[in-house]
């Protein structure tokens, strides 16, 4: 049975017929080469086990590819993303006073990491170091020189935080 995506780039198949992955070669339903870059979800940002799939968020016990993963999405959304994208100017987010690259808050929101993922550049300002203060000390935590605008943004994070986890409403 030919899997419809492959587990070493994600790529999907794109006939029934079709045995090879037309972007890296590799067999559909092969595990990815040893030496292979995995796929990761835009939608989580989880990236495959060393098998090329994931276990799968509705049967526990089920491993799944990529593709699978994502649809498996829609009944298991990570965060209320029509909300955020509400928010969004361009490949910004604005809520409020406050603005920071969009893609590096999503990650964060969903992940609760201020990481901007391999091969990526993080950008740096207030927001970004906010985020990074409540993955440190915490959401509540009294920092010792702290300024007022440092914690106003701190609460900023946190409240976009409660919010995008209510999920969709």
């Amino acid at each position: 049975m030919i899997a419809v995506s492959c587990l070493q780039c994600g790529t999907p198949a794109v006939r029934d017929d079709a045995s090879f992955c037309r972007r890296c070669g590799l067999p559909y339903g092969d595990a990815p080469r040893a030496d292979a870059e995995l796929p990761t979800c835009p939608v989580c940002y989880l990236t495959v086990d060393d098998d090329g799939r994931t276990n799968s968020l509705d049967l526990p016990g089920l491993r799944v590819d990529l593709r699978h993963h994502m649809r498996e999405h829609d009944r298991h959304p990570v965060g209320d993303d029509e909300w955020l994208e509400a928010l969004r100017e361009g490949d910004k987010l604005r809520w409020g006073r406050w603005t920071a690259p969009f893609e590096t808050v999503r990650r964060y929101l969903v992940t609760g990491q201020v990481d901007a993922g391999r091969n990526r550049k993080l950008a740096h300002d207030m927001i970004v170091t906010a985020m990074t203060q409540i993955n440190r000390f915490g959401a509540n935590a009294t920092i010792f020189g702290d300024q007022p605008e440092w914690e106003a943004a701190r609460t900023a994070v946190s409240e976009l935080m409660e919010r995008y986890a209510q999920g969709r409403r």
